[in-house]
């Protein structure tokens, strides 16, 4: 009985945080800010440093989490929104990693760049900017 409770209690997902490199002088960012930098209205960080944001693979439950609670909006609407974009030539969309840890070596390693991960996720070389609710 006790292992029949067990399987059903789903697990809590920890937190999505965004995240930049160590040497960004970007120590915190304001919702509206994450959301331009990953909406494309902004390319740059509010320091003027070039953003390059990185998105995690489009099946990935933490993609749909962080746009979900950043945006109230679905991947497909996501997709739908730059697909749109692409085709006007207004802007690009984040470049794509497949999972938390790429997305964490690519941030490691480029100063300009943005990426999101489940707060399990973290480690010491790449510092929280901006928590979702």
């Amino acid at each position: 009985m006790a292992l029949l409770f067990l399987s059903v209690i789903q697990p809590v997902a920890a937190d999505v945080v965004v995240i930049v490199n160590l040497d960004n002088p970007v120590d915190h960012l304001t919702r509206e800010q994450v959301i331009d930098i990953y909406m494309g209205r902004y390319t740059h960080f509010p320091n003027g440093q070039i953003a390059a944001p990185i998105d995690m693979d489009p099946e990935s439950p933490v993609r749909v989490a962080y746009y979900q609670k950043l945006v109230n909006k679905t991947v497909a609407q996501i997709n739908s929104f730059w697909a749109r974009l692409l085709f006007t030539g207004r802007a690009t969309p984040p470049q794509v990693a497949p999972d938390a840890k790429a997305v964490t070596n690519v941030v490691m390693h480029n100063r300009g760049a943005i990426g999101y991960v489940d707060s399990l996720s973290l480690n010491d070389n790449v510092k929280v900017v901006y928590r979702l609710p």
